[in-house]
């Protein structure tokens, strides 16, 4: 991947700066595919930045070309299934629908951010599927791996990665569904 300016910001490999990335995910980038992890880059940010809006004003990038993950906890009995969702920022998931199914879950929603903090060890504002715990799926909207380049958190505020939608598909986990977000209304 050639590193270009996305908005105002610059993308390095994520390779060579591991300073910008939470702990689980330099370990999941290390142990990626080669060919996948050097199609990742990372750029630092102002980490009172992070949250997608201000983001995006601030460095210029459109909310089309980033992607949110959220964290969902489905409950069927006394069993809970978490999954993470990759979705645009300018769409929302189908947690109820969609998501509830594919967890076989009677219940899902999003999961309590201290809940969600602990078991990904990552920053909220900067959860991402790379280095979440074994055996979560990644569910990600097609429109997401469709794109040649989306912005996504590092795990951290104060950094986000920049990669083609085709590396999420590719990652171990994930599953690209169709239908899985719906436009901000």
């Amino acid at each position: 991947m050639t590193w270009h300016e996305t908005g105002s910001l610059t993308a390095r490999p994520a390779l060579e700066q591991s300073g910008l990335l939470a702990p689980p995910v330099a370990r999941a980038l290390d142990g990626l595919d080669p060919q996948l992890a050097a199609r990742i880059g990372a750029a630092a940010i102002d980490p009172a930045l992070a949250d997608t809006a201000a983001f995006c004003e601030r460095y210029g990038v459109s909310p089309a070309a980033s992607a949110n993950c959220v964290v969902i906890k489905g409950k069927r009995g006394g069993e809970i299934r978490y999954a993470a969702c990759m979705v645009l920022a300018t769409t929302r998931a189908d947690v109820n629908g969609v998501v509830r199914r594919r967890l076989d879950a009677r219940s899902a929603s999003f999961a309590p951010v201290d809940e969600a903090v602990v078991l990904t060890g990552m920053e909220y504002g900067g959860i991402t599927p790379l280095g979440l715990p074994h055996g979560w799926p990644i569910l990600v909207d097609a429109a997401v791996a469709r794109t040649d380049e989306v912005v996504i958190g590092s795990g951290l505020r104060a950094s986000k990665l920049f990669l083609p939608g085709s590396v999420l598909a590719a990652l171990p986990n994930a599953e690209v569904i169709d239908a899985l977000a719906r436009p901000l209304e």
